[in-house]
């Protein structure tokens, strides 16, 4: 995806302790970075956090996530993490995140979510509103949504 895909971004800066003896950003730690991203993208949508799901007796588990790197980040720097919501199943919503040094493009990765009863961890049908929400934040067209497939 290009930098000017996203319609949100958080900002975040490399601590000391996220660096390895290589003096670059340890790799395990961008998983960490893109689910900070993700809370703060879930934050900005307005929709139930973690716990008012938990307490709804229905959450969104984490399903699969993929990572590529294409450059390192450095102690200090200041990375703009980029999500988006690329795609919706019936009970799944797939999530782009990109990491960017400025316009450089630095690691790209995919988070892919499952709604689910808590008490039968099974999938549900992910609510319309948050459907609606999403599609608004994202700017995607009511013909983009229905070409959506599910990959569950």
């Amino acid at each position: 995806m290009a930098h000017s895909d996203f319609a949100f971004f958080h900002s975040l800066r490399v601590r000391w302790a996220e660096v390895d003896i290589q003096a670059i950003v340890f790799n395990g730690n961008y998983m960490l970075y893109f689910d900070v991203a993700f809370t703060e993208y879930w934050r900005a949508t307005g929709l139930p956090n973690a716990l008012a799901q938990a307490k709804d007796g229905k959450e969104l588990f984490a399903r699969k996530a993929s990572i590529e790197y294409m450059a390192p980040a450095r102690f200090d720097e200041v990375l703009d993490i980029g999500v988006r919501c690329v795609n919706f199943g019936n009970s799944s919503l797939q999530f782009a995140i990109e990491i960017y040094l400025g316009e450089q493009h630095l690691v790209t990765g995919e988070l892919f979510y499952v709604y689910a009863d808590t008490s039968l961890r099974k999938g549900v049908t992910v609510p319309a509103t948050w459907r609606e929400v999403i599609k608004s934040m994202e700017k995607i067209t009511p013909s983009e949504l229905m070409k959506k497939t599910d990959h569950e």
